[in-house]
């Protein structure tokens, strides 16, 4: 058997973590399977040149691009179409792939949120999502949330089976390599600055809390200069902020993402609409604090462990807990439980896929 994978969002946000997170366990943990992967060959061959059941396809073609989804090269198809099985992390799939198709979509946002695209943007993205689940066998998907909102806007007769995203194993390693964790009065927040993402009234419930005597910065993961026009309401908030109060990092290396996590006294994730949402569970890996917004989702994900929640888009709500958290009551670190660890592993989320990837040849 010979598996398709196509590897070329590897190094993107959710997408990226969720393959690099799988990859090595499709291949090393199936040595009688074959694998193709389509992608850059440097960070493919980096990775897997000493991997004997793996092929790479050097291929930079854009996801969701004109050139793939009309002038996919008959080279690569050739070559793909030659394996048992294409599998896509994510919900795009080049024309031409002649061999069962499996994705993932990770959320159904758009259709849900419908107010952070134009209509002819919204009207685009049902297409690609409803391509992927016509030329699907079956989808992945990585929470319940995801799969329920996926049965109601694209149809419930397709297979939909969830895999949970994870924890990378550096995560875990740092934790060990860290005897002691030294907090620092850090305020860490990771995401874009779309409107699900609940920047703004982060902002709000943070400068609140400052007034009342609030002594921690606010680290934002990412970069100032991301700011797109319509988010000009909150790009004023931070630039009238004072550099004790926000710091934004850019981008950064996995090293300084686990290092900020594990000194910050807090992880805050005000998210309106997430598929999983990964940081949450990377902070309780490093033993930090969490306080989430409580939509659905992060309720299925996050409601059996050491996390607080508060009411999602209510900024009041958010600064009395933040208050509570880092004032009224600190207390210690952050202990990692091995149910954790069990039901959030990228070995089990692959073992889920392959499985019902082989099932295609039986």
């Amino acid at each position: 058997m010979k598996i398709a994978i196509d590897c070329r969002m590897l190094d993107s946000s959710g997408v990226g973590v969720y393959l690099r997170g799988c990859l090595p366990f499709f291949i090393r943990g199936s040595q009688k399977t074959d694998f193709l992967l389509i992608g850059r060959s440097e960070k493919l061959g980096f990775l897997f040149s000493s991997d004997s059941n793996v092929e790479i396809i050097d291929c930079g073609i854009k996801p969701f691009s004109l050139r793939e989804l009309i002038f996919f090269p008959y080279k690569y198809k050739k070559q793909i179409n030659k394996c048992s099985v294409y599998f896509s992390p994510f919900f795009n799939i080049p024309a031409g792939i002649k061999i069962p198709v499996y994705t993932t979509i990770h959320d159904i946002i758009f259709p849900d949120m419908p107010g952070l695209v134009s209509k002819t943007g919204l009207a685009l993205r049902m297409r690609f999502y409803s391509r992927a689940y016509q030329i699907s066998q079956k989808i992945f998907t990585v929470s319940h949330f995801s799969k329920s909102r996926i049965k109601h806007h694209l149809g419930k007769n397709k297979p939909v089976i969830v895999t949970y995203s994870a924890v990378r194993n550096s995560f875990f390693e740092y934790r060990k390599k860290i005897k002691e964790i030294e907090k620092t009065k850090t305020i860490i927040f990771i995401g874009n600055i779309k409107k699900h993402k609940g920047l703004d009234y982060l902002l709000d419930a943070f400068f609140a809390a400052k007034a009342q005597g609030l002594p921690h910065k606010l680290v934002i993961i990412g970069s100032r200069e991301n700011f797109r026009s319509n988010d000009n309401g909150i790009l004023a908030k931070t630039i009238t902020a004072d550099s004790d109060s926000i710091l934004f990092t850019g981008a950064v290396s996995d090293e300084d993402l686990m290092r900020y996590l594990a000194e910050a006294s807090l992880l805050v994730q005000p998210s309106l609409y997430e598929g999983f949402c990964l940081p949450p569970l990377e902070a309780m890996v490093l033993g930090t604090k969490t306080l989430i917004s409580d939509i659905p989702v992060l309720k299925e994900i996050y409601a059996s462990y050491p996390v607080t929640f508060f009411r999602a888009g209510d900024s009041k709500d958010l600064e009395n807990k933040i208050i509570n958290i880092l004032i009224n009551n600190p207390s210690p670190v952050v202990s990692l439980t091995e149910d954790l660890i069990k039901k959030y592993s990228f070995e089990k989320t692959a073992s889920i896929i392959l499985t019902e990837l082989k099932q295609e040849v039986k």
